[in-house]
């Protein structure tokens, strides 16, 4: 049966990645252990927030004796299996795809774009160090380079209709970048990133601030004129 995905994207999964980002930049800078109140100063949470999430995780450490970053690294890349290749397609190749295509990161970390796929022919006959496919393909593709997990970048008219396709073909984990909540199996994991919205949450926070700095602002006009 289909539904919005039950997977959802923990946010404390989110904060591991914020940790890893700061141990990676402290072992460039020569240091060998960390304790939690530095690693939550460093990314702005609590010292129990860090060893709530480390816990979740299975993160073992000395609470007292701190935390060796080598360590932490390991079972990091561990917990994002690291320690093998992840082949992914990408479903769209517009301007977004094709930036997505392009992205260096992806093989830094493991992660293979092995084959696009968009319905214009004419960027299929595009050479380019990772090849355009037509859809036709798609069920090919992922079964020769077991694939389980496929970007969708394609607009929001097609983007459940493509999501459809793609789990039929034995997709289990999609990142949808379609402003659109897409609908699938249980068994699917489904990322949205929307960034019209997340743009849209900097804006609000930009607004609340102003107006917060305009209130106190008032509010020292006021005090000066009473005197």
């Amino acid at each position: 049966m289909k539904q919005i995905t039950k997977y959802v994207i923990k946010n404390s999964l989110k904060r591991i990645f914020l940790y890893r980002a700061c141990l990676v930049r402290l072992k460039k800078m020569g240091v060998e252990k960390i304790f939690s109140y530095t690693l939550a100063h460093e990314t702005g949470v609590t010292p129990d927030q860090v060893r709530k999430d480390f816990s979740e995780f299975s993160i073992k450490g000395n609470k007292r004796g701190g935390y060796q970053v080598n360590d932490l690294l390991e079972t990091m890349e561990n917990i994002f299996h690291r320690n093998k290749d992840h082949n992914i397609v990408l479903i769209g190749m517009g301007n977004l795809g094709l930036a997505l295509s392009k992205y260096s990161r992806f093989v830094q970390r493991d992660m293979n774009i092995v084959a696009t796929f968009d319905l214009d022919p004419f960027k299929q006959k595009i050479r380019s160090d990772i090849p355009v496919y037509s859809m036709s393909r798609l069920k090919e593709i992922i079964d020769r380079f077991r694939v389980k997990v496929a970007i969708l970048a394609v607009p929001e008219i097609s983007a459940q209709e493509v999501s459809d396709e793609l789990v039929r073909a034995g997709i289990k984990g999609i990142v949808n970048f379609a402003p659109v909540l897409l609908k699938v199996p249980q068994d699917v994991v489904i990322n949205n990133v929307n960034l019209g919205d997340e743009l849209e949450s900097v804006i609000y926070y930009v607004h609340k601030m102003l107006q917060a700095d305009g209130f106190k602002n008032i509010e020292l006009l006021f005090r000066d004129m009473k005197y």
